[in-house]
C-alpha cells in the first residue's frame, strides 16, 4: 500500500452496477460520513487532537482538512476538557461539532462538562436551548494498547441522562448511525470499536440513509437462545453461533448498536422465543450495562425463561498490557456460556 493509498481511507470498490452497493471498511464508512455531513451541512466543525493535517491517530480523518479547511477540521491542544467546552459551546451557539477523543480512556478530563453540561443543556433551559454535537472516540480493547488504549467506559455514559450512546460493529452502521448522531438535537457519544476499523468490511448504499438510535439488529435468526452483543464482540458471536450451529444449536444473534436508548422489543420478543439469553461485552462485568438488559429481561418476560441469563465480559481488573485474548470475551467463553444455558 502507497502512503497515498495509507492516507485516504475514503477510497473504497466503486459501486455495484447492479445493487448500487460499496464494500469498504469501517473506518472508510466513518471518514467517508463525516466528509458528506460535512458537504451537506456547512454548520459541521470537526476538531481534536491530530485530526488536520496527520489525519488522526487511526487515519480517520485523513485528507479532510485538505478538503474542508483549516477553519472546519483544525487540529486542538492536548486537552480533553477543552475539547468537550468548545464543543459545548459551538453547539448551543448553533453549529455543529463533531469533537474526537483520541482514545475512549481519555475521555476523563472532559467528564465534567460531558455530563454537567453537554448534557444536561435542553433539560435545565427548558428546551430553549440544544447542544446537538457528537463525540467520536475509539473504544475498547484487542490491538495490545494496554490499560490506557483499550477500556470500554460505555456505562459511564449510558448512566448519564441526556446522552446518547451508540457503538456500530459494521460500515452499514457506522454511516447510518453517524449521520443520525450529527442530524440530531442531543449530544451523541459514538464509540468506535478500534479492533474493527479494517477488519469490519461489508456493503454500503450509494444512497443517504439513517440508522435510527433505539433499533438493534438481527444479525441472524434462531429459536434456542438469544446470543446479544455490541461493538468489538459481534464478530466473536457469529463464530460461537457458528460453532453451535455446527452442533445443531440454532442461535439468534443480535446487535444493539444503539446502547441509549436500547432496543427493549427486538430483545424481549427474542428471549421470549427462545428462553434464553447470553449477554456479551468487553467492559468490565461490574455495572456493565448488560447488567441492564439482563434486569429488564428478568423482570419482563421472566416465565419464558427456561435458564438464568447469562453473562460473558471483560474481568474486573485494570485491561492487561499484553493478554488481550484472556481478558476479552472470545468465541470459547461464548460458546462456554451458552452451553451452560442450554444445559440447565
Amino acid at each position: 500500500m502507497t502512503a497515498t493509498q495509507e492516507r485516504t481511507p475514503t477510497q473504497g470498490a466503486a459501486p455495484d452496477a447492479e445493487t448500487g452497493t460499496r464494500t469498504i471498511n469501517l473506518i472508510q464508512a466513518v471518514t467517508e460520513t463525516i466528509a458528506e455531513e460535512m458537504e451537506r451541512d456547512s454548520r459541521v466543525v470537526l476538531f481534536g487532537e491530530d485530526v488536520g493535517a496527520r489525519g488522526g491517530v487511526f487515519m480517520a480523518t485523513a485528507g479532510l482538512q485538505e478538503r474542508f479547511g483549516p477553519r472546519r477540521v483544525f487540529d486542538t491542544p492536548l486537552s480533553e476538557a477543552s475539547i468537550v467546552g468548545a464543543a459545548v459551546g459551538m453547539a448551543v451557539r448553533g453549529l455543529r461539532p463533531i469533537a474526537e477523543i483520541q482514545f475512549a480512556d481519555y475521555m476523563g478530563p472532559g467528564f465534567d462538562q460531558i455530563i454537567s453540561q453537554a448534557a444536561k443543556i435542553r433539560y435545565r433551559s427548558g428546551g430553549q436551548f440544544t447542544a446537538p454535537m457528537v463525540i467520536r472516540t475509539p473504544s475498547g480493547g484487542g490491538v495490545k494498547g494496554g490499560h490506557h488504549h483499550s477500556q470500554s467506559p460505555e456505562s459511564y455514559y449510558t448512566h448519564t441522562p441526556g446522552l446518547k450512546v451508540v457503538m456500530p460493529s459494521t460500515p452499514y452502521d457506522a454511516k447510518g448511525l453517524l449521520r443520525s448522531a450529527v442530524r440530531g438535537e442531543d449530544p451523541v457519544i459514538f464509540f468506535e470499536p478500534k479492533r474493527l476499523y479494517r477488519a469490519a468490511r461489508g456493503e454500503v448504499p450509494a444512497h443517504d440513509y439513517v440508522v435510527r438510535f433505539g433499533e438493534a439488529a438481527v444479525r441472524r435468526e434462531g429459536t434456542d437462545l438469544s446470543l446479544i452483543g455490541y461493538g468489538g464482540v459481534m464478530p466473536d458471536l457469529e463464530r460461537a453461533a457458528d460453532a453451535l450451529a455446527a452442533e445443531g444449536v440454532s442461535v439468534e444473534v443480535i446487535d444493539l448498536r444503539s446502547l441509549v436508548p436500547w432496543d427493549k422489543d427486538r430483545v424481549l420478543s427474542s428471549v421470549e422465543k427462545t428462553g434464553r439469553a447470553v449477554l456479551v461485552s468487553e467492559a468490565p462485568r461490574i455495572s456493565n450495562f448488560m447488567g441492564e438488559v439482563a434486569y429488564v429481561i428478568q423482570e419482563q418476560v421472566f416465565d419464558s425463561l427456561t435458564a438464568p441469563v447469562g453473562q460473558v465480559a471483560g474481568f474486573d481488573t485494570p485491561y492487561p498490557y499484553v493478554q488481550d485474548k484472556v481478558y476479552l470475551p472470545g468465541p470459547n467463553r461464548i460458546v462456554a456460556a451458552c452451553v451452560r444455558a442450554l444445559n440447565y
